[in-house]
């Protein structure tokens, strides 16, 4: 019997995915943060130096998007990303990426520009991965103008990309 080894290609988007689930399965347990409940506070600062409170998005719907750079599905949403700050950017929408990378963020100020992010970036520490009760990456919260959380998408696909954006229409017109 030939046994089959895997393609390239299939262990490139599942190594990383295990990875993933291994660094985030070592950090302390969290409760979930559920719909419905305010958003923990936020002090970031972001790659280009500026502070960010969650009070700057206060009136603004905030896509939170937790990212990091060597995750394949994370690299995959940064399009879609840039595509809605840049549709519904005027009617009130904010995106935030939210790096969970550990080390330089050298390596993070270099990978906004390979990938042309137009949104700000910050690096979050354990406390606030603790705090969202982030378990997988990509991880978006969106959070509506009140500072509630809206919804939470796991993961990136076509799915994900059309209820977010169905999300974010709905929570703009309030």
């Amino acid at each position: 019997m030939k046994r089959q080894i895997p393609s390239k290609k299939f262990a490139a988007k599942i190594i990383p995915l295990a990875l993933a689930g291994l660094l985030l399965s070592t950090q302390p347990a969290a409760a979930i943060l559920q719909k419905g409940e305010a958003a923990p506070p936020i002090k970031l600062v972001t790659t280009s130096g500026q502070p960010i409170t969650l009070n700057n998005y206060k009136g603004y719907v905030l896509v939170m998007d937790f990212f990091a750079t060597w995750c394949i599905p994370c690299k995959e949403s940064i399009p879609h990303m840039n595509a809605l700050r840049q549709k519904y950017g005027k009617q009130g929408l904010q995106v935030l990426g939210v790096s969970v990378d550990e080390g330089s963020d050298r390596e993070v100020r270099s990978f906004i520009g390979e990938k042309r992010i137009s949104y700000p970036v910050a690096i979050a520490g354990e406390e606030m991965q603790t705090d969202y009760g982030l378990r997988s990456i990509p991880t978006v919260y969106v959070i509506n103008k009140r500072g509630v959380v809206a919804e939470k998408f796991q993961g990136f696909s076509d799915q994900t990309a059309k209820a977010m954006e169905d999300t974010i229409k709905r929570l703009l017109a309030e």
